[in-house]
């Protein structure tokens, strides 16, 4: 069973992870930006999925074998890579077209599509990242030794989502609670340009990692 200290020791590390600047930051500060705070949230309890995915995944030796599969961790990474492009393409589009044509809503209220769509973005930018992978293939096992309990291994995977969760649904609520600036139309095109270039970036940085 784990002690109360490995759990703390644990949340520390996931809290770390979550704030170093990534593609999982990168969409959730631009799906609240412009979408609010709802739809930041969506995006980050989307990541939060994907943390819950990953750390059972690596607690049960999944994600060690994608990790150790040269195979597997390319196809991850193409289509990862290919899903940050995608993003970033559409933001700089976004910008292109400035904010007469906007290619999320503008309005205060999101709609549950909207929702979803963050839900998505925020989803699959984790599962489609294979560093995430290696992140728990790492952490997992110190905390879990090689034959992890059901209860142990559900206990970490339950705090990494909880701990990510927090750290994203408060970064969504402040960078909502600035909407109304970022929907000005210079800072909504310099934030389209500035988020698609970030994003477009790691998408080209994760496409050339090698396993």
């Amino acid at each position: 069973m784990v002690t109360a200290g490995q759990v703390i020791a644990f949340a520390a590390v996931i809290q770390l992870g979550a704030m170093s600047p990534g593609p999982d930051f990168a969409v959730v500060v631009r799906q609240a930006a412009v979408s609010g705070r709802r739809g930041g949230m969506a995006a980050a309890l989307g990541v939060a999925g994907g943390v819950f995915v990953w750390a059972a995944a690596a607690a049960l030796g999944v994600a060690a074998l994608l990790a150790a599969s040269a195979t597997a961790f390319t196809i991850t990474k193409i289509a990862g890579a290919a899903y940050l492009l995608y993003l970033g393409a559409r933001s700089l589009q976004a910008a292109y077209r400035g904010s007469e044509a906007p290619l999320e809503t503008m309005t205060e209220t999101v709609t549950g599509g909207g929702i979803l769509d963050g839900f998505r973005r925020g989803l699959l930018c984790n599962l489609l990242n294979p560093k995430a992978a290696a992140f728990f293939v790492a952490l997992m096992p110190q905390f879990l030794g090689n034959h992890p309990a059901t209860a142990d291994t559900l206990v970490l995977s339950a705090i990494a989502v909880l701990v990510t969760a927090i750290w994203f649904v408060v970064l969504a609520n402040v960078v909502g609670s600035l909407r109304a600036f970022f929907t000005r139309r210079r800072v909504r095109r310099a934030l389209d340009a500035g988020s698609g270039a970030v994003l477009i970036g790691l998408g080209v940085r994760l496409a050339a990692t090698s396993n």
